[in-house]
């Protein structure tokens, strides 16, 4: 669980460096003026790979009738009608 540190505005400005190290070291930070919490000083974390467009070519196959319309009883499925079974 997580510890939680409170500070006013004054003081964050006077001991931000130190308030950093807290928050990136799993202290909850929270920024408070006049004992009303305003703002959570969090780290950030890393950021996600970038999408790379084409990585999978050759490798997924898009058959020509991939949009074609479904037999009658799988779309009643899906619409959640029953199905009417010979």
């Amino acid at each position: 669980m997580a510890r939680s540190h409170i500070v006013n505005v004054h003081e964050a400005k006077t001991t931000l460096s130190r308030l950093i190290h807290e928050a990136t070291h799993g202290t909850d930070v929270v920024i408070a003026k006049a004992g009303t919490p305003l703002v959570k000083l969090v780290p950030v974390t890393a950021t996600p790979p970038q999408r790379k467009p084409g990585y999978l070519r050759g490798q997924i196959t898009i058959h020509d009738d991939f949009d074609s319309p479904l037999p009658d009883d799988l779309q009643k499925a899906f619409e959640g009608r029953p199905s009417r079974r010979r």
